[in-house]
């Protein structure tokens, strides 16, 4: 959907966001910015792009009619659940950093039968969402401090996609949330899991070395915890900075003891050759 650029103000340039709203392109500010982030609006073709970024006001925007999900975690999540041919129909779920609620909107979308949508911030979920029965929207949590007895149904399947910090501090209390024979599915963004010095400008990890090194440590860390690694793969899309992310799924199944040395430089290597 492409439409004509209408001279609302009168400066230069405005943000991304306020110039879709002030269009009409969208009923909200908040919904534009959601929009950008899913990865559903482009200029010339770019859709890496963020809702704060200036753009001259008559800019030519094209938004796609209809996103799939409500955030850009759940085209990652597709992806994730495909290439690991995971079945989800009729699971009980926890979305953990469910923020905006593409994963959960993902889960919902592949059959899961109710989610539990987890995240420290609050008011970032869909609101979609918010008022689907399928759905248990708990706000303003940390999941460190959350208990199994705090859950009514039994969980099969965990998802996360969390921020500021590493998944070595959340994934122990994931294993006491979830039944014994419950997966785990966790986004790696390789920036939280390394210290400062090994972070380029802007907040980014381009070198692919420092990516296999993330990838062993934690699948060392989950063998550690009794947990196996069932299979690893890469996010389709990049993360909001620009950071390459990817996924691993783990669960109690010593079926699948393996060396993942190949795999790991495999999927490295796949993942910066298909995202440059």
């Amino acid at each position: 959907m492409r439409l004509k650029p209408q001279k609302l103000k009168t400066q230069s340039k405005e943000r991304l966001d306020v110039l879709i709203s002030d269009r009409g392109l969208t009923e909200s500010r908040e919904k534009a910015r959601r929009l950008i982030l899913a990865g559903e609006v482009s200029i010339g073709g770019n859709t890496d792009l963020k809702p704060g970024q200036l753009f001259p006001l008559h800019t030519e925007i094209d938004i796609r009619e209809t996103p799939k999900y409500v955030g850009r975690g759940g085209i990652k999540l597709e992806k994730a659940i495909r290439d690991f041919e995971l079945l989800v129909d009729g699971m009980v779920a926890i979305d953990v950093g469910a923020s905006t609620g593409g994963f959960t909107d993902c889960l919902l979308q592949n059959g899961a039968k109710f989610v539990y949508a987890i995240d420290v911030g609050y008011g970032q979920l869909a609101w979609k969402l918010r008022q689907d029965s399928r759905v248990d929207v708990i706000e303003r949590t940390n999941i460190r401090r959350v208990s199994f007895a705090q859950f009514s149904l039994p969980i099969d399947i965990a998802v996360i996609d969390v921020s500021f910090i590493s998944l070595k501090k959340v994934i122990p209390t994931i294993i006491g949330l979830i039944k014994p024979t419950g997966d785990i599915l966790a986004l790696v963004k390789p920036q939280f899991e390394v210290g400062r010095g090994l972070v380029e400008k802007g907040g980014v990890i381009r070198d692919p070395q420092v990516h296999t090194d993330v990838l062993h440590g934690l699948i060392e860390f989950i063998m550690e915890l009794n947990l196996f690694v069932m299979a690893i793969s890469f996010s389709p899309i990049r993360g909001a900075a620009g950071n390459i992310e990817f996924f691993i799924w783990m669960k109690y199944d010593n079926t699948n003891q393996r060396n993942w040395s190949d795999r790991v430089k495999h999927v490295v290597q796949n993942a910066h050759l298909t995202l440059s």
